[in-house]
């Protein structure tokens, strides 16, 4: 029920960490995924290469996901190098800290840009090639319904994809075309418990499973809700963070 070959899956944002072990957990399950970047095509193309090295199949695509026309170029040329796609995984985004007195709107739009309508054009232009139905998952974050200082725009954002997904779902039901959204907790990522170590630990004592999220928890999540056996699926919330969202916070 997790294999996936034959079928075209679009990771936006799958040059960084998170977005990276998506595309390879697809690509484990027989997908060909289209690997996008905007800057990095370094980190990109090895991503490409890894997955061609263990018998998937990959290629990558350039895109500024801030301009709409791009991202419909991007979908477009997604479909047309294997001739279906079939998922589209919302990853792309960006997560400045920046305090909200004083925050200038070009901040928040870029950030809203970035993370939010980057999501509306790429689903959008998805639906109208996903013709015999398809499943959409965007990248959220817990801190939709726990913001953080200095991320009043990112918090923002990421609460607006996780209605996003519920609104497209309602809309995009009839056509066969399935919306979610996946909120990971604090995910590990190379240098961060040097960078953070104060907050690694504090996650570490109030996390119920005691432990970091990593990018492959996250992939099998997006997997688990572009496989068949979440067809029944759509308009949810998946929340991937070890349970930290369970402890009170009184």
């Amino acid at each position: 029920m997790l294999e996936l070959t034959g079928t075209t899956t679009l990771v936006t944002g799958a040059s960084g960490g998170i977005g990276g072990g998506i595309a390879r957990r697809f690509a484990e399950a027989g997908s060909a995924v289209a690997v996008h970047y905007h800057r990095d095509e370094g980190s990109a193309l090895a991503l490409v290469e890894r997955v061609e090295k263990a018998g998937g199949k990959a290629k990558a695509f350039a895109a500024d996901l801030s301009d709409d026309d791009e991202c419909r170029r991007l979908v477009a040329a997604a479909t047309a190098w294997t001739g279906r796609l079939d998922t589209l995984v919302n990853n792309a985004g960006v997560q400045p800290i920046e305090p909200l007195p004083g925050m200038s709107a070009a901040s928040w739009r870029a950030v809203i840009d970035t993370n939010l309508t980057s999501a509306f054009s790429c689903t959008q232009a998805a639906a109208e090639v996903m013709t015999g139905g398809g499943s959409v998952v965007h990248i959220a974050s817990i801190e939709a319904a726990h913001p953080a200082p200095g991320h009043a725009h990112y918090s923002s954002a990421k609460a607006a994809l996780v209605m996003h997904a519920r609104a497209a779902a309602l809309e995009y039901g009839p056509r066969g075309i399935r919306v979610n959204s996946v909120s990971p907790g604090l995910i590990d990522r190379p240098g961060l418990g040097e960078a953070w170590p104060d907050g690694v630990r504090r996650w570490h004592d109030a996390a119920p499973l005691g432990r970091l999220g990593t990018p492959g928890d996250v992939a099998n999540a997006c997997l688990f809700l572009a496989s068949p056996l979440a067809a029944w699926i759509t308009g949810q919330d998946l929340t991937v963070d070890g349970g930290i969202s369970a402890r009170p916070t009184w």
